[in-house]
């Protein structure tokens, strides 16, 4: 049963958080009753600079229930950052992290078959989007033509693949390898050597707040997918992020 964290960034998630913490406490308390995970796993919430309640939010739950943990950045360093320091301060506290958002679109009982798949000896299990019927024919013409540009440029990406990804021991030993901010981390995941399980997802609507991609970011998360493919491991892991300004653990 290995310790699991469940790392999931949180940006200005007031509204989000009060529904979406309940839903994760018991996905997480499924997973020790079914032998899956240790007692000892935790819902690591990670505030990236929020401007409303949710770092509030975030001490509350962990003041009422050990199994909240958090972390809080400032200032905001964007969600591709959040994740990576979730992930890292998972590595020290535990033998496998699954990162996820916090407004629950990815299908968290998918966690059940991720853990499976991994007991089945993958150390990276990616949750993928079974389809795209919701979306509109530009969306889903859009999104394939950027996966295939991204696969020219060397990204290797896993198609309709996120964030929604577990990572065991080995793999986040291996991601810590990679420095700097602009990292990609969709792309970091199919090119650390290791082998990959995909388990299959319906995605469903936000069940509170609004989604955090502007455009903007959107654009920018492109550019970061492209340049990761020139990114190289370093001799030592990446040391602690300097942004942490605050961690709840029990």
């Amino acid at each position: 049963m290995p310790t699991l964290y469940m790392v999931v960034p949180c940006y200005n998630e007031y509204e989000c958080l009060p529904r979406t913490a309940p839903v994760f406490r018991r996905e997480l308390e499924e997973l020790i009753g079914a032998g899956l995970a240790s007692p000892d796993s935790r819902i690591l919430l990670v505030d990236d600079g929020s401007s409303d309640g949710t770092w509030d939010v975030i001490r509350s739950l962990h003041q009422s229930d050990s199994a909240f943990a958090g972390l809080r950045l400032s200032p905001n360093r964007g969600h591709q950052n959040a994740v990576m320091a979730g992930l890292m301060e998972a590595r020290e506290r535990a033998d496998a992290a699954i990162s996820i958002d916090a407004d629950l679109q990815d299908d968290i009982t998918a966690m059940e078959a991720m853990l499976r798949r991994h007991a089945e000896g993958y150390p990276i299990v990616c949750g993928v989007r079974s389809s795209r019927e919701t979306d509109t024919f530009f969306k889903r013409f859009t999104a394939q033509a950027y996966y295939a540009v991204m696969n020219l440029f060397g990204a290797k990406l896993i198609y309709n693949h996120a964030d929604y990804r577990f990572m065991d021991r080995s793999a986040l030993d291996k991601l810590a390898l990679y420095h700097g901010d602009d990292l990609f981390l969709r792309g970091l995941a199919t090119r650390l050597g290791l082998p990959i399980a995909t388990v299959e997802y319906a995605r469903a609507p936000r069940v509170a707040g609004e989604s955090k991609y502007t455009l903007k970011k959107m654009v920018k998360l492109a550019i970061r997918s492209v340049t990761c493919g020139r990114c190289k491991p370093q001799d030592t892991p990446r040391p602690p992020d300097p942004h942490i300004v605050e961690r709840l653990f029990s």
